[in-house]
């Protein structure tokens, strides 16, 4: 199945996780030790992910923001299929990717990649970079015989290596380097979709502009779909069509990208971009977001901005604010606009 520019590539619709009882040791052990004193343990679910809807449209990029621990991370892996939701739908081109035949899910597999945040931990350490770069697409038959040094080739020049360097382990590269190795196994399977899970956060910056350039020239070259998860602005800024603002596992405002930094609705947008440093702003005191993030084990009930919110009225804690439309694309989930 194909799709033409504008059309839907991703779809998520009500999309929550939530990690239960048993996701890790410690609360395992917890509830060991309440049992063995009689007492009823404690119900401990992460809510990762809360009820989100989002399109995607064939072209675009997307840019995901929000602070650490926001869920981020998560949604990026569900929408790339490497973790299912607890609730609602991940939709491929249109159809529930969990209603695929076999042959079909394997097809949209392939066609959604993954580029992972950590390039120090992402590669296979055992591994020569023609292994991390060719297994995949030699596995599914990608690959005409005899082509897999060519074949390698190609997808490293692509991504800004020289392909000289196949013979190589992932400790003989930097990180730059070794970033531009995920992109290449990413681009080896010929995707349509990429999910940049904080592509260039480990970076320095001049290497993040080289990185950053090379994903825009992919994009044009491949006519490829962007998912840009990052917690830097200025990035997802000169990278995004449109933007979306994760706060707690929900999406708290979406907009087009200038929308955003033009006419913030959300105070917790608001609050995020008062921080972006800017050289006319060289000499303000930046003061960040009020207060911490609130667990995830138990969010605030209502709006789960409240407790740092500056306008938070009694309203905020009781009721979930709905996301609606304030202006032309443009949503927000505040009682403000009530």
């Amino acid at each position: 199945m194909t799709t033409t520019p504008g059309t839907p590539a991703i779809e998520l619709k009500g999309v929550s996780k939530r990690f239960g009882k048993n996701f890790d040791i410690a609360a395992r052990l917890a509830r060991r030790a309440s049992a063995a004193f009689g007492k009823s343990p404690k119900d401990l679910t992460v809510r990762a992910v809360d009820n989100v809807d989002m399109t995607i449209r064939k072209g675009e990029v997307v840019g995901l923001v929000g602070e650490s621990g926001c869920g981020k991370s998560t949604l990026g892996r569900m929408v790339a299929g490497i973790i299912q939701p607890s609730e609602g739908q991940v939709l491929w081109q249109g159809r529930d990717i969990t209603t695929h035949s076999t042959q079909e899910a394997r097809v949209a597999q392939l066609k959604i990649q993954m580029i992972f945040q950590n390039p120090y931990a992402s590669l296979n350490p055992r591994l020569r970079v023609a292994e991390i770069v060719g297994e995949a697409p030699r596995v599914h038959g990608m690959i005409p015989r005899g082509e897999f040094d060519s074949y390698v080739d190609a997808q490293l020049r692509r991504a800004g290596l020289d392909p000289a360097y196949k013979r190589r382990y992932p400790h003989q590269f930097s990180g730059g380097q070794r970033q531009r190795i995920g992109i290449a196994r990413a681009l080896a399977v010929q995707p349509e979709f990429l999910v940049c899970d904080e592509a260039v956060a480990a970076l320095d910056v001049s290497i993040q502009a080289q990185i950053l350039n090379l994903f825009m020239d992919l994009r044009a070259e491949l006519d490829l779909t962007y998912l840009f998860i990052s917690h830097d602005l200025g990035v997802v800024e000169h990278l995004s069509d449109r933007v979306f603002i994760m706060y707690l596992g929900r999406i708290v405002e979406q907009a087009p990208a200038e929308e955003i930094f033009a006419r913030a609705n959300h105070p917790y947008t608001q609050a995020l971009l008062a921080e972006v440093p800017r050289i006319e702003t060289r000499k303000k005191q930046f003061a960040g977001v009020k207060g911490e993030i609130p667990s995830p084990l138990d969010p605030p009930s209502g709006c789960h901005f409240h407790p740092r919110c500056p306008h938070a009225m009694a309203r905020c804690s009781i009721e979930v604010p709905a996301l609606r439309e304030i202006a032309p694309g443009h949503r927000s989930a505040c009682h403000l606009n009530g």
